[in-house]
Order: structure tokens, then sequence, then C-alpha cells
């Protein structure tokens, strides 16, 4: 349960409460099983102060004014970890035929402007795709920085992270990932954490599903290729011989599951069931199969082996084929392996987004650097969100760059990337501290002093306390924590005690001309474990 003081909202009004139950979390909320193998329909009374709204993942829901109190009943079977609520200053707005945007007053015209009109078409085509739409309402809510991932599926109402609303493509992928865990997930459930991928890399597959219909298979393609590299990076960072990296992961005793939240979960979970849809020639073949899986298993909870016991009924002529025991790509080795997917979609749909990507990055990357004025005559502003963080995503693989090519980076895009979105900004803004570019420093310390979300501030603050900039960190952290949530407080203090001790020396009048002196105050109390965040990964569960 996270209470929120004023100063923590949009709007400094009032205070706010939300609640994350995913993974294991919901016990701290009211006594239950909390597993995601025990479904149950559930009721609430709440009350609260006048002028504080209150909502839940609920199907029906009343209020008696005089009285403060709020009635919610959810008719449909759900796990514990479904159970959500929310209360603050918030407003709403309708945006289609059952769906509407809840949000602080300031941020609603923006929500509005964003969605209407939009949510609608993408359950229509999920229905199209999955079969009807079976919890009436689909309405989102958004809530402040301090939400500590990007989305959530909570059945009738999606609780969103109001920092995503900048940028446009990763807002759209976000709700409709969450759209289609109304089928994968909440309708059908996986039965252990050990198995996440059963909703995340079926909900995975049918937003990209979603998207090749509302979209084209270009931008899905596009979107693809992005998370994929992700995907690979995180492989890097961990080892392909990494457990974490399997499908059927182990959970040791006092793990919590939601440790095991990463791309694997997502990405290779989504190469598996892509896979099987191939193995069926057409991909409206595998759709009328998932169809009659959620048929079959809706409101309840499966085991991979339901589904794929299942996919091979639905099919017998590939049953016959023995395609679950075929050399390499067998189904157990999908599941037990550790390492990258042992296949990966055809993504040359693609190519007129991508390929513009890997040419520029090639002229930027080439030695010698002959090619400045090919690659600065290419307009960012006019590429898609998708492609220009595909495009900073690999200098960022790359980096350090050598200095005359940042340098003419920053000369060519600096000034673009500034009047763009978040996400775009802050892999810019790696970029600059990956490879100490002092000029551009100033763009950083401006950045965290706007921003209160785990996505854009961990990602450099790790960054910061990699290199030589550790100071120039910890100056920016105490002019800001103030307006930081205490959990993510707690994290910044845990990645900037690391080596703390070792704090190099640098010149912060090089920094910016307006930067104070550096102030050491006493030390940040020592982290009991060190940070650990793989920032490739915006979590939407």
């Amino acid at each position: 349960i996270w209470w929120l003081d004023p100063e923590l909202t949009y709007g400094n009004a009032k205070p706010f409460v939300f609640t994350q139950g995913h993974s294991v979390c919901n016990r701290s909320f009211f006594p239950c099983f909390d597993t995601p193998a025990v479904k149950c329909t559930y009721s609430a009374t709440v009350k609260a102060p006048a002028g504080i709204q209150v909502l839940m993942s609920a199907t029906q829901s009343t209020y008696l004014e005089e009285e403060g109190v709020y009635q919610f009943y959810m008719e449909y079977p759900v796990p514990a970890y479904l159970v959500a609520l929310v209360a603050g200053d918030l407003i709403h707005a309708d945006i289609g035929p059952r769906s509407r945007v809840w949000a602080e007053p300031c941020l609603l015209p923006t929500a509005i402007s964003k969605l209407s009109g939009m949510v609608e078409g993408w359950l229509t085509a999920a229905e199209s795709l999955y079969g009807p739409y079976i919890w009436g309402r689909y309405d989102i809510v958004f809530l402040p920085p301090s939400f500590p991932i990007v989305a959530m599926e909570n059945p009738c109402l999606t609780f969103i992270i109001s920092s995503i609303l900048e940028s446009d493509e990763f807002l759209i992928i976000d709700v409709i990932h969450e759209v289609a865990h109304s089928w994968f997930g909440n309708a059908v459930t996986n039965a252990t954490w050990e198995e996440m991928w059963l909703s995340e890399g079926l909900a995975t597959y049918a937003q990209r599903r979603i998207t090749t219909e509302t979209y084209g298979a270009a931008f899905t393609c596009l979107e693809t290729a992005f998370r994929l590299d992700a995907l690979h990076r995180q492989m890097k960072l961990l080892g392909e011989d990494n457990p974490v990296s399997k499908l059927q992961v182990k959970l040791e005793p006092g793990v919590n599951p939601s440790n095991l939240m990463n791309l694997f979960t997502y990405e290779k979970g989504y190469c598996f069931v892509y896979y099987l849809s191939q193995l069926c020639g057409d991909p409206r073949h595998f759709d009328s199969f998932l169809r009659a899986y959620i048929e079959k298993y809706k409101f309840t909870s499966v085991v991979a082996q339901d589904l794929l016991d299942s996919f091979l009924n639905f099919f017998p002529d590939l049953k016959e084929q023995c395609v679950e025991s075929k050399a390499g790509l067998e189904f157990e080795r999908w599941l037990n392996a550790t390492g990258p997917p042992l296949a990966e979609p055809d993504l040359s749909q693609g190519s007129s987004l991508t390929r513009p990507v890997e040419t520029l990055f090639k002229l930027w990357t080439t030695e010698p650097l002959d090619s400045v004025a090919a690659a600065s005559s290419v307009d960012l502003t006019k590429w898609r969100t998708f492609q220009t963080v595909l495009f900073l995503d690999r200098l960022l693989d790359g980096s350090p760059l050598p200095h005359e090519v940042i340098k003419k980076l920053s000369e060519c895009y600096s000034s673009q990337l500034d009047s763009m979105n978040a996400e775009i900004r802050i892999r810019w803004l790696q970029i600059v501290v990956r490879n100490d570019y002092y000029p551009d420093l100033y763009k950083v310390r401006r950045f965290l002093e706007n921003q209160m979300s785990r996505m854009y501030t961990i990602p450099l603050y790790e960054d910061l306390c990699t290199g030589t900039l550790k100071s120039f960190a910890l100056e920016i952290f105490y002019q800001t924590q103030n307006q930081l949530h205490p959990n993510l407080r707690k994290t910044i203090q845990q990645i900037l005690s690391q080596g703390l001790n070792q704090l190099p020396a640098i010149d912060t009048t090089a920094v910016t001309t307006d930067t104070p002196a550096m102030v050491l105050e006493d030390k940040v109390s020592e982290a009991t474990n060190g940070a650990i965040s793989l920032r490739d990964v915006n979590v939407s569960a």
C-alpha cells in the first residue's frame, strides 16, 4: 500500500494512496491466499473523506455520499494480486462506449487528448482475435510518478504511470499490452509464478497481433526489434547460463517472484508463442486456437502443460508430426534451457523502419568518421519514437565512443533531442554520461530535477555512479531528494553508497557555470544490499 503526501502528486493538493499487488504484495493489504493458483470473487467497503475519489478493480460500484462510503463488487473470480485500490484527487472523462480515463485534474486534458476514441478500437481488434471482452468496462487511471512500474492490468481498471503520457508510442504499446492481459493473465492465469511467461509471453504475442491489425506489420516489427535488442542486452548483463533466463524458472524459498520480472519472461516467452503460431502456418489458425484456449480455461489458472496439450489436441496433424520433439526446438528445451530464444521471429516486414536506423548507426560507428555530412542530414524529428530509441540504444551499447564522435553527435542531434519525449531524452543523456561529455551534463541535471519516477531516474543514477561523476550525482540527489518517494530515495541512496568513499574529484564548474561547489553532507546510509536494477526493463506487468 503506497501512501503519498500531497507534494508527491501532480496537483499538490490532496493525499493519494494506491495498492500494487503483483506479485505477492496483497498479503499486506488484506488476508488472502496470495497465489495465482487461487481465484475468488470479492466485495469491499471503503470509507473516505469528502473530496477523495476511490476506485477499485471491480465490475460494480456504488457511492453513499452522506456516509462517504464506497461499495465494490468483483463478480468474476480473480487471483489476489488483481485486487487493487486507488484513492485521491481524481476526476474522469469518457473516451469510448465502455472506457473512461481517471486522472488528477491537471492531467486529465492530456489523458483525453492521447486516448480519446483509441481504446475502443484496440478492444474491438482484440475481440475479433480472441473472443468477447468479459470484464464489462475497461477504464484507465493515471497514477503519480511514484507508481513503481509502468502499468498494471488490474481488471476493469488498468493502472498506468502518468510519466508515460508524453511518449505516445510507448503509451500505445503499454495500454494495448494491458488490454491483451484481459484475456491472457486475467481471464486465464499462470498457476505458479515460476511460469509467469504464460501471462506475459502470451500477452506480448496478443499485443503484437493487435498492433499488427491496427497499425500494420512494419510498426509491430520495429517495436519487436527494439525489445529483442533489449533482451540480448540483458542477456549480456546476466550471462547466458543464468537460471532466470529459463521460461520455467525455479523459485527458491524466500525469493520474491517480482525479482523474476525480466525481459525473458516477456520476450523469450513471446518468441516461444510466436514459434507455436508459425507451426500452424497461418497466424489466424493460431488465433482460433487461442480463442478456444480462453473459452476452455477462463476464470481458472493453468500450467504450461495445459497450454501445450491443448495446442497439440487442437492441431492433431501437428501432434502426429511430433512437433513437440523437433530436434533443437523441443518444447521441453524451450521451457528449461537457459540463454536466448531457440528461434526468433522474421522481422523483415519492418525493414522500411529499421533499415534507416541501421544505416545511420553505421555512419556514426564506421571509422574513419568521414560521413558526418550524410549523418547530420538525417532529421530525427521525422522518425518514429521507436526508431530513435533503437538508434540511441545501439549507440549506448557502443559507449564509450571516441570523443570526436560524441562531440559531433551532440552538434547534430542534441538540440533536436531536447524537444522530444522522455523515453528519447533519457537515452541521449545516458550516452552523455557514459561518455563523460561535460558540455551536455547540465541537461542531465535539468532532467533529474524534473523527474520523480523510477524509470527516468534510476538508469541515470546508475550510469553516473559507474563512471567518474559520482559527486555530481550526489549533488543532484541532495537537491532533489525531497521530491522523491521514500522507496525511490532509498534505492538511489543504495546506488550512491556503493564506493562513495572513493569519490573522484571533479571540477563542477566544468559541468555548468551555475553549479554550486560540491558540499558533502553526512555519508549516505550504507545499503544492506546493492541496488540491482536492469536499466533496459521498464516493466509493464
